[in-house]
């Protein structure tokens, strides 16, 4: 029998109870590392209800379609809070955070998920043509990405970096398309196990709309928090003796994507790992070829000035690494909890390097 979506019993749902503290302390105008520190909380929760949602949705649609909405409501608290960002003309958090959604999905999320799903497992098995493909399209972002760097080496400030980034943008796009028409239409045995679709008949009208429902709240809550959020992050990086990058890459990417977390890593308990190497790495590729030249697109609307896609050479590097990893170890198909926790290292090394960067 499925559990119901939204059961007691949750310790997460307890920090809900920071989302309106967190609009409290906004209004009494009390110090901005307090509002901070409250909107991240009570956008965890919020994100976690995200992912429940869409559990349930996948349980009814199968697998392929369920990793995608799960991958799409999760990134919404992501790309809420980056337009934020961005709004305020904060281009290197922006950024930072695509940065750290790409790397966070790929190590943090696949990473806890072998090591759940391997804890009372030998190894747990899942598609490796589906993963391998999942690599491609990661390293497709990575070629993305270290273009317009490299072009800003040889031409300097005067090479017009926006243009082209705005035509690599519509390239990412594109392509993402059709990854979704290749997973969805073409290809889609790859994506589907063989107890996909169970449960199926078990749930009705009403728990569709609560699902949808539950969506459409927590989308709501999370952007009005992510405005708090992107409004104090200044004054809390000073106060917390961090630098803007790494509260992009670590503090703002695990906030937006824990919805991501709690559902893969579920779901690799049940060792149902085909569907949480989907939700992992396909979160990163919607990050990388969708959400990433999306905020491109937006920035000529929403921000003080248009974004480029040229990134720092330490997120480039960071990324370019982690999908190098994750490749290595995807790649025959087979996983165990020794591999997570070599995937939870790499990330380890990875956010320390970025905290000691100077500000």
């Amino acid at each position: 029998m499925l559990k119901r979506p939204f059961s007691g019993g949750n310790l997460l749902n307890l920090l809900l109870v920071f989302v309106p503290v967190a609009i409290v302390l906004h209004f009494l105008h009390v110090p901005g590392v307090w509002v901070f520190s409250a909107s991240c909380l009570g956008i965890i929760p919020l994100a976690g209800l995200m992912g429940k949602a869409t559990e349930r949705l996948a349980e009814n649609l199968g697998e392929g379609i369920g990793a995608l909405l799960n991958a799409t409501f999760g990134n919404a608290a992501e790309l809420i809070i980056a337009t934020m960002a961005l709004r305020a003309g904060l281009h290197d958090v922006v950024k930072a955070s695509i940065t750290g959604s790409i790397i966070g999905n790929i190590l943090i999320v696949f990473g806890l998920s072998a090591v759940v799903g391997g804890a009372r497992r030998e190894s747990q098995r899942f598609n490796a043509t589906a993963a391998r493909l999942g690599s491609t399209l990661l390293l497709l972002s990575v070629v993305a990405l270290v273009m317009p760097a490299i072009f800003h080496l040889i031409v300097g400030n005067g090479g017009n970096e926006r243009g082209l980034s705005l035509e690599i943008a519509v390239v990412l796009v594109v392509t993402y398309a059709l990854s979704i028409l290749f997973t969805l239409r073409t290809h889609r045995h790859l994506y589907t196990s063989a107890d996909a679709g169970e449960g199926a008949q078990a749930a009705g009208a009403t728990s569709w709309v609560g699902s949808v429902t539950m969506l459409l709240v927590a989308t709501t809550l999370i952007a009005a928090l992510s405005e708090l959020l992107v409004g104090t992050i200044d004054e809390a990086a000073a106060e917390f003796g961090m630098n803007e990058v790494f509260v992009g890459v670590v503090l703002v990417a695990l906030i937006g994507n824990a919805a991501e977390h709690s559902t893969a890593v579920l779901v690799a308990h049940k060792n149902k790992m085909d569907l949480a190497i989907n939700v992992a790495v396909g979160s990163s590729i919607q990050i990388a070829l969708l959400v990433a030249p999306v905020l491109v697109f937006l920035s000529y609307f929403v921000g003080p000035s248009p974004m480029d896609l040229r990134f720092t050479t330490m997120e480039v590097v960071a990324i370019g690494m982690s999908v190098l990893v994750m490749a290595q170890i995807s790649q025959d198909g087979e996983t165990n909890w020794m591999e997570g926790v070599q995937l939870l290292a790499v990330y380890c090394i990875l956010g320390m390097t970025f905290f000691f960067l100077p500000s």
